[in-house]
């Protein structure tokens, strides 16, 4: 009832707003996320995707000018319709409603899988901001941009490229992301920097698709990508966790 109550208050400011920063239908798909995400890991996980979905807005509006003129700005002047909201956020959901069925269930699988779902969960808008805050700086600030998979100059907005500037401003948002997870009680200290590794190895794999397969199928989206994005990062992440499981005692890290 509370995660109701609020995104219904939510979603009538973002309506009346001046600035629109989801279509009408990316609206209503926000409030089932909000939803489905309170209902699953409570404000600690709201405030991921809220922090997320703030910051991500903001970003895709500086230089929006430059960038429009450049035609290479997001379309409908950045807001956010379905694609863009299940784009960056299903695999988040998915690890979410993985933590309230474990919960549910009440197995003693769950002191495994609870930790490495929530890891997965931070990871996956680590991963998402780190890219969108890469792409947008880059397009908007990159002195240089190079394709990924050759390191030759490209324009700016070529799928694929790489600057300096994008990438340093991904790796920052990935952390700022991380370090909301901790202080909500999401993930543990160390679990920060495996976040911001995750999120760092998914984004520039999700370059290399760009450059080298989204141009031959049709089907391969903006919006799969960023799918594929987020699932590497998560899946990095938890591997990690996992991995480090192994390595130490269960209770050490």
């Amino acid at each position: 009832m509370i995660a109701i109550a609020l995104n219904t208050g939510l979603a009538a400011i973002a309506w009346v707003a001046p600035k629109k920063l989801l279509t009408p239908a990316g609206l209503l798909h926000a409030w089932f996320l909000g939803v489905l995400v309170w209902g699953s890991l409570g404000w600690q996980g709201y405030l991921v995707v809220m922090v997320y979905f703030l910051v991500g807005s903001a970003v895709t509006r500086v230089g929006m000018a430059e960038k429009e003129a450049a035609g290479i700005a997001e379309k409908r002047s950045g807001a956010r319709g379905p694609e863009n909201v299940w784009g960056s956020a299903l695999v988040g959901a998915l690890c979410a409603v993985g933590v309230l069925g474990v919960n549910l269930l009440g197995r003693e699988a769950g002191q495994w899988w609870i930790p490495w779902l929530l890891v997965g969960y931070v990871a996956s808008f680590s991963t998402k901001l780190a890219d969108t805050v890469a792409s947008e700086i880059g397009k908007a600030y990159g002195q240089r941009t190079f394709l990924i998979t050759t390191l030759k100059p490209v324009p700016r907005g070529t799928e694929g490229a790489v600057s300096l500037e994008g990438t340093l401003a991904g790796v920052l948002a990935s952390v700022a992301i991380a370090l909301v997870g901790w202080l909500a009680g999401l993930i543990s200290l160390g679990q920060i920097g495996i976040c911001v590794l995750a999120a760092f190895i998914a984004t520039n794999l999700e370059s290399v698709i760009g450059a080298t397969l989204q141009s031959r199928y049709e089907w391969l989206t903006n919006e799969v990508v960023n799918i594929l994005n987020t699932l590497i990062g998560a899946i990095a992440a938890i591997l990690m966790v996992w991995g480090l499981q192994i390595v130490l005692a269960p209770n050490s890290f």
